[in-house]
């Protein structure tokens, strides 16, 4: 049983009028509303009755008090009533009274009610309550959302909400909140780097980050985390570009066992990959690639995992059927089947699981290769859920051949790690391809949706909590509308919703930011006749052929990418740019994007005019090529200002900074310029 306290009051300035009006008479001022939370209320309940305190702070002038359902009512106060028939004896009683319609089956896991009552002293109360704590909790999160007008995602957009009066309170008809189609909806915390880096230790979250984001993520109705980065994921201290930014990374693991506390306080499930590499408890490459001869050894660093560290709080267990201490295919070592491996595999940490959490859940991660050995006939024990992989924008390129009776769901990204860096608004394809996945293959028991580094991809995501929510009342074009209404004054919504289109059009065949890097160094690797140099790799050769097959797709790209900054700029308010989130989500993504395509198209034109020298020997294309150079050099001096100078609001203001980037695909530097001038004029 976990004690209820009284709040001290703060001196906080306002009116309260009776929201709770007996008779035509105006009631007494008040100061003061109440929080009834029952006396059997477990820590995510009193988390969240803080949470509806804080945002009722927000917008009203009033005290608040967190009293017990044990408590005496003060009459002539407003009052809520917060909890589930299970530890709140009020909400029990007006159950048993019939005052209220409530139980375990009605409307279910995860549903609540909104309710206007009276209690026993004819005081007036909202009852905000739920068949389990996760209903009550999206109960109190919808109402602090749609009445009282706070943005579930504040911390990141800004956006404050309006003050209110006692009548908006209760401004609203008694509603009963249905489950979601989705009873797991998962976020994976994975590619973080700019959100661990843009401020305190690298690699690392800060505290305040890391809990607004799971503060955010639970308002939108994710009710699972995985971790995945921050348990020392293999590169952070193997890679040599790692190496080279954190040389003396090491995982915090009380820290880390504080981060899942606050998730479960904050009601989120742990998920965890059991993969073998991390530095929590790091397994060598050789022995991750013969599960013949080191099966032992992976049992083993299983239930080290379980009872040596903070992974033994996991919730739902995941097994991906691919190389355990890196993120590729499983090649075997020792001449095994790989499908016969997994078979087996899967049935060995299953029982492990049960032996540890028994009723725990156990997915599947099916990525391509999985998928291609589901199909080829791969089968774990059946009571693992299988989740099937998108292609990382939003699409399937494989599809099951069967379900085969499984309990099946989706692994879908709100962002990808090859558009790391500027978003891909696709509320469309998450209407179409999740209502298809539901219809025709069942796979709506559970959904995982990869986040990266959470604060460019907050339409997708919210996008994803939608349709995992309730899929046939979700519309993408009314989606778009609800949420530029949330965010952008009225004479930038139509530019905003035009904008992030042609931002996603411009990245068609899963080709964002990230990718246009490559494309670049394989254009400053013909360029200057030098290799591209990939670290533990071996070295890419030049060849125009690498470049020649990127020209048409990257002119498609700057035309939808011009477009996409044109219409930004239409809504772009020159005024107050340090507060605009218009300027952070819309202008800025568009902007950056436009400026790697400029900078790509002329490496482009230079490599056309070396490849002419190649064919006739004349040294005029050379020259006409060393022209476009000081063009160069300041179509790259422009992606670093605008990096650099990043988004205007000032908690974001490092953002965008190479220096803090994820290092995949490496970055442009003014050395690589000078390497191609000097290949060029010795040509001369």
């Amino acid at each position: 049983m976990i004690k209820i306290f009284h709040i001290i009051p703060r001196n906080i300035w306002g009116l309260f009028l009776g929201m709770l009006i007996l008779s035509s008479c105006s009631s007494p001022q008040t100061e003061h509303y109440y929080l009834v939370v029952g006396n059997e209320a477990n820590e995510v309940e009193i988390s969240t009755a803080e949470d509806l305190k804080s945002d009722l702070s927000k917008v009203l002038g009033l005290e608040g008090h967190i009293i017990s359902d044990f408590d005496n009512i003060p009459k002539g106060t407003p009052t809520f009533v917060l909890g589930t028939p299970q530890s709140n004896s009020l909400i029990a009683s007006l159950v048993n009274k019939k005052a209220i319609v409530l139980s375990d089956d009605n409307p279910g896991p995860r549903g609540g009610i909104w309710h206007k009552t009276k209690l026993k002293n004819n005081q007036e109360a909202i009852v905000l309550a739920g068949s389990d704590v996760q209903g009550f909790q999206y109960a109190v999160y919808d109402y602090s959302k749609e009445i009282l007008g706070v943005d579930p995602l504040e911390y990141w957009t800004g956006k404050k909400a309006l003050k209110k009066t006692t009548m908006d309170l209760v401004s609203f008809e008694n509603r009963r909140i249905a489950p979601p189609k989705v009873p797991t909806l998962c976020y994976f915390e994975n590619d973080v780097d700019e959100l661990a880096n843009y401020r305190g230790k690298l690699l690392e979250y800060d505290w305040e980050s890391y809990t607004q984001m799971i503060n955010s993520l639970v308002r939108l109705r994710y009710n699972a985390i995985q971790f995945f980065d921050m348990l020392g994921r293999p590169e952070f201290f193997l890679r040599p570009e790692y190496k080279e930014l954190s040389p003396d990374y090491k995982i915090d693991i009380e820290y880390l066992d504080k981060m899942i506390n606050y998730a479960h306080l904050k009601g989120m499930k742990v998920q965890i990959d059991f993969a073998l590499g991390y530095q929590i408890h790091p397994m060598s490459e050789e022995k991750a690639t013969c599960w013949r001869e080191y099966k032992e050894e992976w049992v083993k660093a299983w239930k080290y995992y379980l009872e040596e560290t903070p992974l033994k709080k996991t919730d739902i267990f995941i097994l991906r059927p691919r190389h355990q201490v890196w993120d590729w295919e499983y090649e075997s070592t020792c001449g095994e089947n790989k499908i016969e491996v997994f078979n087996d595999v899967f049935k060995v940490f299953g029982e492990l699981v049960d032996q540890y959490k028994p009723n725990a859940d156990k997915v599947l991660i099916c990525y391509s290769d999985g998928m291609e050995m589901w199909n080829d006939g791969f089968r774990p024990p059946k009571d693992w859920i299988v989740a099937w992989s998108d292609d990382g924008f939003g699409d399937f390129e494989h599809l099951p051949n069967t379900t085969d009776g499984y309990n099946f769901g989706t692994y879908m990204h709100a962002g990808f790690w090859l558009n790391h860096t500027v978003h891909n608004p696709y509320p469309e394809t998450a209407e179409t391809v999740m209502k298809n996945m539901f219809q025709e293959y069942g796979a709506d028991k559970y959904c995982l949706v990869n986040g990266q580094n959470f604060r460019p991809f907050l339409i997708n995501l919210e996008a994803y909590s939608e349709v995992c929510q309730d899929p046939d009342s979700f519309d993408h074009n009314d989606f778009y509308k609800e949420w530029t209404k949330r965010y952008f004054k009225e004479n930038q919504r139509e530019s905003a919703i035009s904008s992030m289109k042609l931002l996603h059009q411009a990245q068609e065949g899963r080709i964002g930011y990230v990718q246009h890097l490559w494309e670049i160094r394989e254009a400053i690797s013909y360029l200057s006749d030098f290799p591209i140099q990939r670290p533990g790799k071996t070295p890419v050769p030049h060849d125009f052929k690498r470049v020649k097959n990127d020209f048409e797709h990257v002119k498609k790209t700057q035309n939808y990418i011009q477009q996409s900054v044109e219409e930004a700029n239409k809504g772009l308010d020159k005024v107050g740019l340090e507060t605009d989130f218009y300027y952070s989500y819309v202008y800025l993504p568009a902007l950056l994007y436009n400026d790697l395509i400029s900078f790509e198209v002329t490496l482009h034109d230079m490599a056309l005019l070396k490849k002419q020298y190649e064919d006739t020997g004349k040294t005029i294309y050379i020259n006409q090529a060393l022209d476009l150079w000081p063009d160069i050099n300041q179509k790259l001096e422009v992606i670093y200002q605008n990096r650099n100078t990043g988004d205007k609001i000032a908690k974001w203001a490092m953002w965008y900074s190479p220096q803090i980037r994820r290092p995949n695909n490496g970055f442009p530097t003014m050395d690589m310029l000078t390497a191609i001038k000097l290949n060029l004029e010795a040509k001369l």
